[in-house]
């Protein structure tokens, strides 16, 4: 069963801090944060790193590719089925996302996926992923 285009997503909340990751997402690229004290990737986007607590954080450019670590698909209660899933990206980081543009049963734990961006209701695209 493939997600249905007429699922609607909703808007994420911007703020200062994750501005530059939405603004990215509109122009079709995957942004994490990256520490240059401790040399460490992580996300959810914060000013502070999570690992050192180091205000020396940068945007970089993610590859945009990585591996399904679990995933669950939502079929009751809700309008449209849809797949939930964490993501471990290749710079390490885990996501939790969506697997988009598939069949939601061949949906398996170390699949291959690749960044896709989806649109919300009346706000910035958000990443999801689909089968590399």
């Amino acid at each position: 069963m493939l997600l249905s285009e007429d699922r609607k997503i909703p808007a994420p909340a911007v703020n200062p801090e994750n501005q530059a990751f939405f603004d990215a997402a509109a122009n079709g690229k995957l942004l994490l944060k990256f520490c240059k004290t401790c040399q460490e990737y992580h996300h959810y986007p914060r000013t502070l790193c999570p690992h050192c607590f180091s205000e020396q954080t940068e945007w970089r450019d993610a590859k945009g590719v990585g591996t399904i670590h679990t995933h669950s698909v939502l079929r009751r209660g809700v309008p449209t089925p849809y797949c939930i899933a964490y993501v471990t990206l290749d710079e390490g980081v885990s996501m939790l996302t969506n697997i988009v543009d598939c069949d939601l049963d061949a949906v398996k734990i170390g699949m291959p996926v690749k960044v896709t961006f989806k649109p919300t209701e009346g706000g910035p695209p958000v990443p999801m992923f689909t089968p590399a």
